[in-house]
């Protein structure tokens, strides 16, 4: 069963009990280990918030592969509570916290740095040596309330919903650091391969927004013809043997300006490649496909071109989204199921038939 977004509202803060209810899992498995269970409410400490949780997202790395005992870099202690980019309302205040009220809706990014480091104090907190994610190296958010530092909460714009607040808390952040670190700018022709997932989809949409004429791929033809949908200038497959000419017909033999391939797929990482434009840019923020893909560096450094590893997301890119969130920017939204139905969900992401966020919802 899916829940249209407009059936889960923000909720009204409740005064937190002793205990709450959880989504969790206590060995890796398929969807169907996910259960609920009562647990402890967590208590925030001096510079932390307790959230309630209105809406959180389903990752395909940080919950799929979790919950299934795949993780690339993860270790957790079971059992263990999922979610990581998440929306609610706060529902107390660690001793330590100015700036925030009680019922406030806020969006939560869940990459937690240090904030001390070199390179945190550089401005590039993604690459932080302590980095942890709310979900995975901490208790995340398939539960009623969840406990974050203040300095990870986002207060939300009016007229955005919790899933479209949830869905932007942290691919929105992480699509904004690509476009960032490869210098974009209005105009330019933007490549998003693989881009009906949740992050493909947020980068689409935000180069749109941006200004950018973007080129969208996708293996699914059901999922082209989604994604044209969303208006953008061309949906093409990678994996066809006209791709790299079809690009640069499109772009007058230009190629594209700057490439988005967080596939890592052998093949469809050497088309990217061939698209790209002189002095053009590729980011990666992933390797779902694979990860060990060929580099013609005599072609790299005498065009000029770039190839750019972006982690996550940064205070920087969080403020930055949610400044154009207020302009208008919206996130691609696929489904929504209730909280109590997370296996639905996560077999609903298995089935890869999505195009955009899938969310879990507290319905009223």
């Amino acid at each position: 069963m899916s829940v249209a977004a407009d059936l889960a509202p923000w909720p009204v803060a409740a005064t937190p009990g002793d205990t709450m209810s959880a989504t969790v899992f206590a060995e890796f498995g398929p969807p169907d280990v996910l259960h609920r269970a009562t647990v402890a409410t967590p208590r925030p400490a001096a510079d932390e918030v307790l959230v309630q949780v209105a809406a959180v997202s389903v990752g395909r790395l940080l919950d799929l592969s979790a919950r299934a005992g795949t993780h690339p870099y993860a270790k957790f202690d079971l059992p263990h509570v999922l979610g990581a980019e998440h929306a609610g309302v706060v529902a107390a205040l660690g001793a330590e916290v100015s700036g925030l009220e009680v019922g406030q809706r806020v969006a939560v990014f869940p990459a937690v740095s240090c904030g001390a480091c070199a390179l945190c104090l550089r401005g590039v907190e993604e690459a932080c040596p302590s980095l942890q994610l709310i979900g995975t190296h901490r208790p995340g958010a398939y539960a009623d309330y969840v406990a974050v530092p203040a300095r990870n909460v986002h207060p939300v714009p009016e007229g955005v919903s919790p899933v479209e607040a949830s869905a932007l808390a942290l691919s929105g952040p992480v699509a904004r650091n690509q476009l960032t670190r490869a210098g974009f700018e209005p105009g330019q022709w933007v490549l998003v391969q693989g881009a009906a997932s949740a992050l493909g989809s947020t980068t689409v949409a935000l180069a749109r927004h941006l200004g950018g004429r973007v080129v969208a791929t996708s293996r699914s033809a059901a999922k082209r013809e989604r994604l044209a949908a969303l208006g953008i200038e061309a949906v093409l497959d990678a994996t066809s043997p006209t791709f790299v000419a079809d690009v640069r017909e499109l772009t007058d033999g230009h190629g594209v300006d700057l490439a988005i391939d967080d596939l890592g797929e052998p093949a469809v990482w050497a088309a990217t490649m061939d698209a790209l434009a002189v002095a053009g840019t590729v980011v990666t923020s992933g390797a779902f496909l694979g990860g060990g893909v060929s580099m013609n560096l005599l072609r790299l450094y005498s065009s000029c071109q770039r190839v750019v590893g972006v982690r996550t997301g940064n205070p920087a890119s969080v403020r930055a989204t949610w400044a154009e969130v207020a302009l208008g920017f919206r996130p691609v939204l696929d489904r929504a199921f209730p909280i109590d139905q997370a296996a639905a969900a996560h077999c609903h992401v298995e089935s890869d038939t999505n195009v955009g966020r899938v969310s879990l919802v507290h319905t009223l």
